[in-house]
C-alpha cells in the first residue's frame, strides 16, 4: 500500500512540474552516442507555433564530468520551409575558471539552457529544420575535436516571450 501512495505521488508531482512549463512551446531532446563524432548532426522538425508572436530560442545540453573544456563551440543551422537557411557559429561557456561545469542538475549530469536567437517570429508556412554540430577545437591544433566526450543529450526549445522576465 505505501509503494503504490508513493508512486501515486510521484507521478502526481511528476505532472505537476510539466504542466508549470507554460513557457514552453517545443521542447525536444535527442541523445548522442558515447562521443559526438563532428560529422554527426542533431536535427530537430519544427511545426511553426503562431507566425504572429515572437519566441525565444535555446540550445539545450546535458553532459557529464567527462566533459573536459570551459567551452563548446556549435554550429547551429535554421533551414525555413521556403529553402532559406542561416547558419551560426556560437561559443558557450560551460564552466567556470576553477574548471566547475556550469549548469543545473544535482548528480554528475548537468543540464544547460543556452540562447540562440531571441525574438523569433515564425513567418513563412510550412515545416523549419533546426541542425546543430559540435565544432570544437583545441589550442593550437588545426584540426577539430573529431569525438567529443561529455555531451550526452542535444535538445532544442521555444519558448514564449514571458513579460514578467
Amino acid at each position: 500500500m505505501l509503494r503504490n501512495n508513493t508512486l501515486v505521488f510521484l507521478a502526481i508531482c511528476s505532472l505537476v512540474f510539466v504542466s508549470c512549463d507554460s513557457n514552453r512551446v517545443f521542447d525536444e531532446y535527442k541523445s548522442v552516442p558515447n562521443k559526438w563524432h563532428k560529422d554527426s548532426i542533431v536535427s530537430f522538425d519544427i511545426t511553426p507555433p503562431d507566425s504572429t508572436k515572437a519566441y525565444n530560442l535555446f540550445v539545450n545540453l546535458r553532459n557529464t564530468n567527462t566533459y573536459k573544456y570551459n567551452n563548446l563551440f556549435l554550429i547551429v543551422e535554421m533551414v525555413f520551409p521556403h529553402g532559406k537557411t542561416i547558419k551560426d557559429t556560437l561559443e558557450y561557456r560551460m564552466a567556470d575558471p576553477t574548471g566547475k561545469l556550469l549548469g543545473t542538475g544535482v548528480t554528475d549530469t548537468k543540464e544547460n539552457k543556452l540562447w540562440y536567437k531571441e525574438g523569433v517570429v515564425f513567418k513563412e508556412a510550412g515545416n523549419y529544420k533546426v541542425n546543430i554540430q559540435q565544432a570544437m577545437r583545441e589550442n593550437g591544433k588545426v584540426n577539430g575535436v573529431v569525438e567529443l566526450e561529455g555531451i550526452t543529450d542535444v535538445g532544442f526549445r521555444i519558448e514564449h516571450i514571458n513579460s514578467n522576465n
